[in-house]
């Protein structure tokens, strides 16, 4: 099986970081691909160059594997991150939408109710990317973070994104590209040392995250001092609560809405993608989702 890391041309922070990781040894030209995609290969890493937005071209993975005759394992999405505060920051999170009802389009691709299965890799490559921001003298300016689950596009394998963000100077930014590129070829291996987040089936406990902002401060202080596996991360706004007309909104059987279901499919995806792990939800009641 392989890992397939995807980037796109048309963003500064997804082919700079590439560009970088592709300048390190042992790559060669992968195998051609439809639509006009360029890949390479490093060992079991496979790295796909697409024109379009990073969240527009979904099953990547399958599309892969009905190309190549090659299962993937695997997806790692490198993309920009954009903030109100504008503040430099190398993140990684998992995705979907799983808030989302059937009638409701995706503000930034995905499929509504879903969630991906997320990578094993989220919590020790977040370790990995606050080790090496710091050897390469981007902290403090540069603020490491996890972020909640959101947006596509759609997967069938673990996936992540890692971003840099959060305006066009920090995008092109080549060190910030340099330290995403060191994150993935130590992460996967390609250094000739161990790969780093490859879960082995053990009954290591795994972070549900509920509730709180989209940076989930709570949760990451756990994932950094604790050093327990990442799952899914809902924040407030992936909890929707509605009371009806007839509830008070005293029990959970009053609060109608797509919470519940957001926590169902992002626990059973969170279960699938760490088999035999004991997942465990850790809420941020500081910060909980307001019932309408």
């Amino acid at each position: 099986m392989v890992v397939l890391v995807v980037a796109t041309a048309s963003d500064p922070a997804s082919i700079g970081p590439a560009a970088a990781f592709l300048a390190m040894p042992g790559w060669s030209p992968g195998p051609p691909i439809p639509e006009g995609m360029e890949s390479f290969t490093n060992g079991d890493v496979r790295l796909l160059k697409h024109e379009r937005s990073i969240i527009a071209e979904d099953d990547l993975d399958n599309r892969w594997q009905a190309a190549t005759g090659e299962a993937v394992s695997e997806v790692i999405f490198l993309s920009k991150h954009t903030a109100v505060s504008n503040r430099p920051a190398l993140t990684v999170h998992p995705i979907g939408v799983p808030h989302l009802r059937e009638d409701e389009t995706p503000p930034q691709g995905g499929r509504p109710g879903w969630a991906a299965l997320p990578n094993p890799r989220i919590g020790p490559w977040l370790r990995l990317m606050q080790k090496i921001a710091v050897d390469q003298g981007l902290v403090p300016e540069f603020e490491i973070t996890l972020e909640a689950t959101h947006h596509g596009p759609v997967t069938n394998t673990p996936t992540m994104f890692v971003e840099i963000g959060s305006t066009e100077e920090y995008w092109c930014r080549q060190d910030a590209a340099q330290a995403i590129a060191l994150v993935l070829w130590k992460g996967l291996g390609l250094d000739e040392g161990n790969t780093v987040g490859s879960w082995q089936g053990n009954s290591e406990k795994v972070l549900l995250g509920i509730g709180g902002g989209h940076y989930a401060p709570r949760h990451m202080d756990i994932v950094i001092k604790d050093g327990i596996w990442v799952g899914h991360l809902l924040s407030g706004y992936s909890l929707p609560m509605e009371v009806s007309p007839q509830g008070n909104g005293k029990s959970s059987s009053d609060v109608g809405g797509m919470w519940k279901h957001s926590i169902k499919v992002s626990y059973d995806a969170t279960k699938a993608a760490f088999p035999g792990g004991q997942v465990i939800a850790h809420l941020d009641q500081n910060q909980t989702t307001k019932v309408k």
